[in-house]
């Protein structure tokens, strides 16, 4: 266990170091950052001033080592565009995009697990089918435009419910939540449908094809045979088997939904980390950049060992394998 801990540790760091190698680059061949914070109009001595504060006059590998000290202890620079420390910028954004990341992540969990138990065990259903063409539109169809029916109809047409912003929050400490107000639920509903409707989708389709290729192996068989109840042969046997992978696809998912929520905070106006990198974009400022690409690689790594780790927790047959090894 411990060797395999550390292999994957040993695997999370190299992957950090590329990552972080990619992102210092955005200084190298994404625009001028003297330029940006001096303008086009700087004199010589200004712009040899400030390359020499910036430290963009040493070597690359020693600008690379400066820049991964900093970023290990979270200082990304100051934003070209707000003049504020990158750092906090992230952590004003990171309670937005967490909150509205989760509750889509629960939201695909909690509906999706459900049907695809359903169509597998009522494959044959009209309704079970109506689950499944339904499920070919959420997969088909792209992010931003089921975010943009989604608020025609619920918005503009009904006027149920918010079409952008987060609505009211509470700050408890510097963690700001809009879970525990009226507004801020309601201002979650469309965005968190509309990020999780694809991993709602996914994990529905996985789940009805691992539990029906479960059903057909032969220890489903002998269950029958010893005369259990198909209750307990569904749910104790071979839903217990059919999760084993859906572990891994929905920890990866979830970093997929904190990576990808940028389409749908920038339809809903959501204020979360997501839009301030489309803002950054917009306007080439390079420290926000490179520090969101940072923090998502970070998130992707954790989650990946943290399913990793858990794979091997519910997995007999890898602990075996260790051993025989």
């Amino acid at each position: 266990m411990l060797a395999f801990v550390l292999r994957r540790v040993v695997q999370a760091v190299l992957v950090m170091l590329v990552v972080g190698l990619i992102a210092f680059s955005l200084f190298t061949f994404v625009g001028d950052p003297v330029m940006f914070m001096l303008g086009e109009d700087a004199t010589p001595e200004a712009r040899v001033r400030i390359t020499h504060l910036l430290g963009l006059d040493q070597p690359f590998y020693v600008q690379y080592w400066n820049f991964l000290g900093r970023a290990v202890e979270g200082d990304f620079g100051v934003s070209l565009r707000q003049a504020r420390p990158v750092s906090t910028l992230l952590i004003e954004r990171l309670p937005a995009t967490l909150e509205l990341s989760c509750v889509a992540a629960l939201l695909s969990l909690a509906v999706g697990i459900p049907l695809g138990i359903y169509t597998a065990l009522k494959r044959n259903s009209w309704l079970a089918q109506v689950f499944l063409t339904v499920s070919l539109i959420g997969v088909s169809l792209p992010t931003f435009l089921i975010g943009i029916l989604l608020i025609l109809v619920f918005s503009v047409l009904l006027g149920w419910l918010p079409s952008f912003g987060r609505g009211d929050t509470v700050a408890i400490g510097w963690w700001t939540t809009g879970l525990l107000t009226a507004s801020g639920l309601k201002s979650l509903i469309l965005p968190s449908i509309t990020l999780g409707l694809f991993q709602m989708t996914l994990i529905m389709r996985l789940v009805r094809s691992e539990m029906l290729e479960v059903l057909r192996t032969d220890y489903i068989k002998f269950a029958r045979a010893r005369g259990l109840t198909e209750r307990s042969v569904h749910f104790r046997h071979a839903l217990k088997n059919t999760l084993v992978p859906v572990i891994t696809v929905a920890g990866l998912q979830l970093g997929s939904i904190i990576a990808f929520a940028i389409i749908t905070e920038t339809v809903f106006q959501w204020p979360g980390m997501g839009l301030l990198f489309i803002q950054a974009v917009t306007v080439a400022d390079i420290p926000v950049m490179a520090a969101y690409l940072c923090l998502i690689a970070l998130i992707f790594v954790v989650i990946n060992l943290l399913v990793d780790l858990l794979y091997y927790v519910v997995d007999p047959r890898l602990r075996l394998d260790r051993a025989a090894l």
